[in-house]
């Protein structure tokens, strides 16, 4: 079985996905004619992995994994990225602040400055933490 790990918030986070080797053993296991309860218990894995597996393959015949995660550059600030890192870039000294209220004036969208700070971080950039003159 994949180990599980306690996420945030109390959330799982899983590591991997099962390998592509298990799936094929499930599902030919599945194939002969056994249940899916009684393949999640020959296999120590859950009836809803059983299940979760069954289906795509049905629908698709795929039994690759689907994508984890959002895939990234859907959040509100996908269409401004751009813009925050000129504004660092032109001004070196610019606050989280003063990133969070310059989105707001221009497009609309408000934003707390930790929203700023995972999207700066991302991009791979630092910011001061005090004001000019602080």
């Amino acid at each position: 079985m994949i180990p599980c790990l306690p996420g945030r918030y109390g959330g799982r986070i899983w590591e991997k996905p099962h390998p592509i080797e298990l799936r094929v053993r499930v599902v030919a296991f599945v194939d002969e004619g056994h249940g899916h309860r009684e393949a999640a218990r020959h296999f120590r894995v859950s009836p809803k992995f059983v299940n979760d597996l069954i289906k795509p393959r049905r629908e698709t015949g795929s039994l690759a994994p689907r994508p984890q995660g959002n895939g990234g550059g859907y959040g509100k600030l996908a269409g401004v990225t751009g813009r925050i890192e000129a504004r660092v870039a032109d001004k070196g000294g610019i606050t989280l602040d003063e990133l969070a209220a310059e989105p707001a004036r221009t497009h609309g969208i408000d934003m707390h400055r930790g929203t700023v700070w995972r999207a700066l971080r991302g991009l791979g950039l630092t910011h001061r933490k005090r004001p000019s003159g602080a």
